[in-house]
């Protein structure tokens, strides 16, 4: 018997938090679901663009032992 259940070999979506300083304004905040850190800083990029201070994590990977 064939089972038919497909398996999505592309990685889960995780939540990514952190800032971006635009400018001397305050810092936003940011919300991110991404596949990996270099997802989510890429869109971050795309939505305000480049030569911003940017600062990402995953709270948990922040939150595990090194």
């Amino acid at each position: 018997m064939e089972s038919n259940v497909h398996v999505d070999p592309s990685p889960p979506m995780r939540e990514y938090v952190g800032f971006i300083w635009i400018d001397d304004k305050p810092g936003i905040r940011l919300r991110i679901l991404a596949t990996s850190l270099d997802e989510a800083s890429s869109r971050v990029i795309g939505e305000y663009g480049e030569g911003h201070v940017i600062s990402i994590w995953n709270e948990e990977d922040a939150s595990s032992a090194r």
